[in-house]
């Protein structure tokens, strides 16, 4: 692997960097600096949906930049209503504000519960949110994440959140019962950062029926499982259940950076002027961006694609695995699987690079594998041998002291 040759001394170290920079890449491969070609099983982290260098995102990111690349919200923007058109169109939901990222739209959605709390006469809302979310780092986006490690060292972060269990019906049942200012839950329908670990489809239809009982508004966060990456649009919609918020990021704009907070019902028609705003965010740069994706799925059959995929991923992996000791669980929807060790397995990041695959580890022990929709066969192959050839090779080891 090669060493990028810009100065790295005056960035903030806030990542531990590989050492490795990419110069190009096709489809689902990407080649770096030195000439060297790598499967891309993690697609910026369920960011490129479309590979890279697709052809209707280079054109029509081009296209609106000699157009015209910022105005700001103060003015119509024709490509920002397009898409909240679309997006509306696709999830049921009613409106979208747009903004920047998938912290940003969980901050929104974040605001709006509380917004409309107190605005029922709720002295204090809170709201419910789940062990292992992930849910971004602004600070209140990091009190509503369960992450010890993220939010050492920030001091007190905001209240407002009662944490629950993921999964339990029965413990946001008590919840409720001792928590009489909650008024929302969050969660994901498919948590990413917290070891890619799936909600049942009746315990999203049950939590949907105790939101219409208590008023309670259903957000859910699809920043990482939105936009086709389970197979369908939205995670949400395997289970049949319409959410009240919906938070999109990520694969929206397949790299450029846009994120959306959905709404309907009584979620719809809160925030009046002044009450929430973005400079940058659905500026017609990123909306061409985020038209074109959604555009290239519905055309090129992505969404069922990711399925396929997906499903063939996880049976190959199952097979190549199948009796191999230190393997918890193989998991996940569409084209966002976890493959759940039973010890640490970080070093597999490096280990998978050498051998030409990027992915990543998350929760200590989970192989994440979130590879663009527009994976193909010959892919999938190449990243069951060389992953499952690796794990094995792992787990024959002594474990270390």
């Amino acid at each position: 692997m090669n060493s990028p040759t810009a100065p790295q001394s005056h960035l903030m170290q806030t990542y531990a960097r590989q050492p490795v920079a990419f110069s190009h890449g096709e489809g689902a491969w990407l080649w770096d600096t030195d000439g060297k070609k790598y499967l891309d099983a993690l697609a910026g982290i369920a960011v490129s949906g479309l590979g890279h260098n697709h052809p209707r995102l280079v054109k029509a990111i081009a296209e609106q930049a000699a157009r015209v690349i910022h105005t700001s919200n103060l003015f119509r923007i024709p490509e920002q209503e397009a898409l909240a058109d679309r997006l509306c169109e696709l999830s049921g939901m009613q409106e979208v504000f747009f903004c920047n990222s998938g912290a940003e739209a969980n901050e929104a959605a974040i605001k709006l519960a509380r917004y409309i709390g107190i605005k029922n006469g709720n002295p204090a809302p809170e709201i419910i949110v789940m062990e292992r979310a992930w849910h971004g780092r602004t600070i209140a986006t990091l009190a509503a994440t369960d992450s010890p490690k993220a939010k050492q060292g920030f001091g007190e972060l905001p209240g407002g959140f009662v944490r629950v269990p993921y999964r339990d019906f029965a413990a946001i049942e008590a919840a409720a019962a001792s928590h009489p200012h909650v008024n929302a839950v969050l969660l994901e329908v498919l948590q990413g950062e917290g070891g890619v670990n799936m909600a049942e489809n009746e315990y999203l239809q049950r939590l949907r029926a105790l939101c219409d009982a208590k008023g309670w508004l259903l957000m859910i966060d699809e920043v990482q499982s939105g936009i086709g990456r389970t197979g369908t649009w939205f995670g949400y919609q395997h289970s049949g259940v319409k959410p009240d918020v919906v938070t999109l990021a990520k694969g929206l704009g397949s790299g450029v950076p846009i994120g959306a907070c959905l709404a309907a019902g009584p979620a719809a028609g809160v925030f009046t002027p002044g009450t929430h705003g973005t400079t940058f965010g659905g500026g017609p740069l990123v909306c061409a961006a985020a038209i074109a994706t959604l555009q290239a799925m519905d055309e090129e059959g992505l969404l069922r694609n990711a399925a396929e995929m997906g499903a063939y991923i996880r049976a190959g992996m199952t097979r190549e695995l199948a009796g191999v000791a230190g393997v918890r669980e193989i998991r996940g929807q569409g084209l966002m699987i976890g493959i759940e060790l039973l010890r640490p397995c970080g070093v597999l990041v490096a280990r998978a690079l050498e051998k030409g695959l990027i992915m990543n580890v998350t929760r200590d022990s989970v192989v994440r594998l979130l590879p663009p929709l527009v994976l193909k066969r010959p892919d999938a192959d190449f990243l069951i041998a060389t992953l499952a050839a690796l794990i094995k090779e792992f787990l024959s080891e002594p474990v270390s002291a």
